[in-house]
């Protein structure tokens, strides 16, 4: 879903359709969870759809999650992400990307394994509910970016709230839990498009088969932090004070 909106205003603009949620308590894992199942299983057949209607594995049990919901009377779960952070048991234990991509990482630009490994995580489980998947030639995709989402027409734009702000919400736990060394395994397209809006987003290491081509890339949350583009900084306050609030909330109970 996209809206029209004015240039420089993206946060009051995605605070009127969407608010972004972290799981820190089973309910809200269990909306992720759904979403990744209608998503992974029910649309895209990536995995074998369950009676339970939530989609897990082994690394849930050591990430964290956080969920895109609509506002209004109608208001449901429409996307997700997760940071999946080392295993504090065993650090040395790859993160799915290394294991997907060890024969194919540079290591020259970056190597995880020399990091320390308590600041090292990996933005997973990226998903968009179909009826926000915008474009029917996409429907066979988890989430979906076009060059269109990016230009002005006329007075106003179209932006992808969803990808960018779940995005953004991985930039603000990020910072908080001092996950300094971020990584991604995605699509080519999907990464040269979040660089255009002012993501430090760098390849480091060679495409491989997994679902279509997909490419190891790394992000440094605290220079995305220092450096955003001031059209991106109002959407990046609401999603980090959102998450804030959720955080200090648990907090106190």
């Amino acid at each position: 879903m996209s809206a029209e909106l004015v240039p420089g205003n993206l946060g009051d603009s995605f605070s009127k359709y969407f608010e972004v949620v972290p799981a820190l308590d089973e309910a809200v894992k269990r909306e992720a969870f759904f979403v990744r199942h209608e998503v992974y299983c029910k649309d895209l057949h990536f995995e074998a759809e369950r009676d339970t209607r939530q989609e897990t594995d082994p690394y849930d049990a050591q990430s964290m999650h956080c969920v895109l919901r609509t506002r209004g009377e109608n208001a449901r779960p429409v996307g997700c992400v997760r940071l999946i952070r080392t295993n504090p048991e065993n650090p040395a234990a790859p993160l799915p990307f290394e294991k997907h991509c060890k024969d194919t990482l540079d290591r020259t630009i970056i190597d995880p394994a020399t990091l320390p490994r308590a600041s090292v995580a990996e933005v997973s489980r990226l998903a968009v509910i179909s009826d926000f998947r915008r474009r029917k030639d996409e429907q066979d995709k988890p989430v979906s970016i076009s060059d269109d989402d990016f230009r002005s027409n006329g007075p106003a734009s179209r932006f992808p709230f969803i990808p960018v702000s779940l995005y953004l919400a991985c930039v603000a736990i990020s910072l908080r839990e001092n996950l300094n060394h971020v990584f991604v395994l995605t699509e080519p397209r999907l990464a040269m498009h979040f660089a255009r809006i002012g993501f430090d987003i760098r390849q480091v290491g060679g495409g491989i088969e997994h679902r279509g081509l997909r490419v190891p890339s790394y992000l440094r949350p605290d220079k995305i932090a220092q450096e955003m583009k001031p059209m991106m900084r109002p959407l990046y306050d609401v999603v980090r004070t959102s998450i804030d609030r959720a955080f200090e909330a648990t907090a106190k109970r």
